[in-house]
């Protein structure tokens, strides 16, 4: 099985905005909670019982019983993690971050950073690109000013406040890959960012300064400037394109990564683009599509740059942010989910796409102390060692490109109106619906999370809602019987939609039950201690293997999100909901012959108007 990527999709909340006065922003988060161990195992049994064999599921109970026994290894490591959580900011985060990302080999691209697919601009040449990505630099640079602000940029969701830390580490942060695992480079407390951007163009990697010497941001024309020389100087298509080494598994590319700067220029080079403040990459042209196909092979595009032969050594995945402009108006954002959630990457696009609204700015250029320097073109060189394994990561890539089957799609039959008019939370309801689907595709329900915020905790990141249920299982076995009333059968809805929205809250308020499992392990791994039989169960490698990884999209900005499935022989599904539409992005790989992304798409497009119809028939009055 491999390794869970379970950050890495769009979040539940929906978050609200203003500036708040500066007492207010500096007042405590408070910490996550440390749930209670028995009543999380209590709920683990729970979400076993639609996914395990009746003698499974009675034989995980009895390893649970004795691990709670008191005296018992559970006793023991219930002590050791509220220690845990006395001595640290937030008892979860790192360990996630260590286990979820750090740790895991697989490319960064598809299978752990997200892309966001933002609505098409109506420039259609490389004059009107280079126009907007000046815009969107300026954006940017506008926002990275706010969070830097005396009164900052405070969210607040349900009356409280989401803790900001992670905004700070967007800019001039980067991954480093590793043998073993991966690390983030920030730059330290107590020096200053870099005042560049990396932009890439035709597989070529530029440092073009952003910031006068006086430390003021460029205007919108003097980077615009800047764009029309870096252009100018790089006509041609490097023959080796470095970037792709980024899109390798990550050992893959660790060991390249020693290759390549052992040598002083590649060593500079690579510096460069890490400490650079974010990356914006020109891309050229994609194929055309038809208006029915472009939102998922743009989406598709956009998460892995179409292989060798199209963008995707415009790229440098290690980058925690990168800004995507194509000649055809295509734009977008990849983002690491190593150092950024789907809430704050939101919150910052909503920023940027505000600010490229406005018109254009027409204020003179302030003199600058001494002359700006023009783009730099970064070198490398090419040892037979470091053309090999650009070679054999190109073919890696392009594998797995042609492996993702993606699918997005809008419904607008009705939106997340609907289910609220009907006293439903529509997250749940989608959840529910998505359920349905995959019992009509599969005939039985999987192992199915949802990716919820916890930044309402100091420190806080996400964590995972687990969405199979016995409800949702008694729901979708009884929809398609025709001998169940349709009275019943919406009974055993409303119960799925309000079991789901139970969990999620649980979830929401600290009580998880996969982030208190994975401390479990974490405390035995950094003990040397045995770990508990429980995590060496079936039941649990049965109930952790995501056959559905899914997350919702609750913000103001018209985007789609996608991301890869988690396991083979799963699906990754993203909902977009607004008042009167649903957008939906699903994705699987064409390896597995048992999964087919335009089947479940279509599969779930036919539950929601049954669900609908169902509750139109049962409560004609209220429809």
């Amino acid at each position: 099985m491999r390794n869970m990527i379970c950050c890495r999709a769009p979040l539940q909340v929906m978050v609200s905005f203003r500036i708040l006065s500066r007492g207010y922003s500096g007042s405590p988060f408070p910490h996550q909670p440390v749930p209670d161990l028995s009543k999380t195992l209590f709920r683990y049994l729970g979400s076993l019982q639609p996914l395990v064999s009746k003698d499974e599921l009675e034989s995980t109970r009895e390893l649970v019983e004795e691990f709670l026994r008191p005296g018992g290894q559970g006793e023991e490591l219930a002590k050791q993690l509220q220690k845990r959580a006395e001595r640290t900011d937030n008892w979860l985060t790192d360990w996630r971050h260590q286990a979820i990302y750090l740790e895991n080999h697989l490319p960064l691209p598809v299978h752990s950073s997200p892309a966001v697919l933002l609505p098409q601009r109506d420039h259609k040449d490389w004059r009107g690109q280079l126009r907007f990505a000046s815009k969107l630099i300026s954006g940017v640079l506008d926002f990275k000013a706010k969070i830097e602000s005396p009164d900052g940029l405070t969210e607040i969701w349900r009356g409280r406040p989401l803790c900001p830390h992670q905004y700070h580490d967007f800019f001039g942060s980067c991954r480093e890959p590793g043998y073993k695992r991966d690390r983030v480079l920030l730059q330290p407390a107590h020096k200053s960012l870099s005042q560049y951007v990396t932009v890439c163009r035709n597989y070529q990697f530029f440092q073009m300064d952003v910031y006068n010497s006086d430390g003021s941001p460029l205007t919108e024309d003097q980077i615009h400037q800047q764009m029309l020389f870096l252009r100018a100087h790089s006509y041609k298509t490097d023959k080796e394109p470095v970037g792709v080494l980024t899109t390798d598994h990550r050992n893959s590319w660790g060991r390249a990564y020693t290759t390549l700067i052992r040598d002083r220029l590649n060593r500079e080079s690579v510096r460069s683009i890490q400490r650079s403040l974010f990356t914006v990459c020109l891309d050229a042209t994609a194929l055309k599509y038809s208006e029915e196909l472009y939102s998922s092979r743009t989406a598709a595009q956009m998460l892995h740059g179409g292989g060798t032969h199209a963008n995707s050594g415009n790229r440098w995945f290690d980058k925690t942010l990168q800004f995507v402009v194509g000649e055809d108006g295509t734009c977008g954002l990849i983002y690491d989910q190593a150092t950024a959630d789907a809430s704050a990457i939101l919150t910052m696009l909503g920023h940027v796409l505000e600010y490229c609204s406005r018109g254009p700015k027409r204020l003179p250029p302030r003199t600058p102390l001494t002359r700006l320097p023009p783009p730099k073109k970064l070198y490398f060189n090419f040892p037979p060692e470091t053309k090999q394994h650009i070679e054999n990561a190109k073919q890696n890539l392009d594998i797995l490109v042609n492996d993702l089957d993606i699918c997005c799609f809008t419904f607008s039959d009705f939106g997340k109106s609907f289910p609220k008019k009907h006293n439903m939370r529509p997250g749940a309801f989608l959840q529910v619906a998505l359920q349905l689907a995959y019992y009509r595709c599969h005939e039985s329900l999987c192992a199915t999370c949802e990716v919820v915020s916890l930044r309402t905790f100091h420190r806080g990141r996400s964590d995972v809602v687990r969405c199979s249920s016995s409800e949702a299982l008694e729901f979708v076995q009884a929809a398609d019987e025709p001998n169940r009333l349709a009275g019943e059968k919406l009974s055993l809805l409303k119960k799925a939609v309000e079991s789901h929205q139970c969990a999620t809250e649980q979830v929401l308020q600290g009580q998880s039950v996969d982030g208190t499992l994975l401390a479990l392990k974490m405390l035995c791994i950094s003990s040397g201690a045995a770990l508990p039989a429980i995590l060496m169960d079936t039941s649990y490698a049965v109930s952790s293997h995501w056959k559905l990884f899914t997350g919702q999209v609750s913000s103001p900005i018209d985007c789609v999100m996608c991301y890869g499935p988690l396991v083979p022989d799963g699906y990754s599904v993203c909902f977009a909901p607004s008042l009167d539409s649903i957008t939906v992005c699903v994705s699987a790989f064409d390896c597995c012959q048992e999964t087919d992304a335009q089947k479940l798409s279509d599969s779930l497009q036919g539950a929601l108007r049954d669900m609908q119809s169902l509750i139109i028939k049962c409560q004609p009055g209220e429809a």
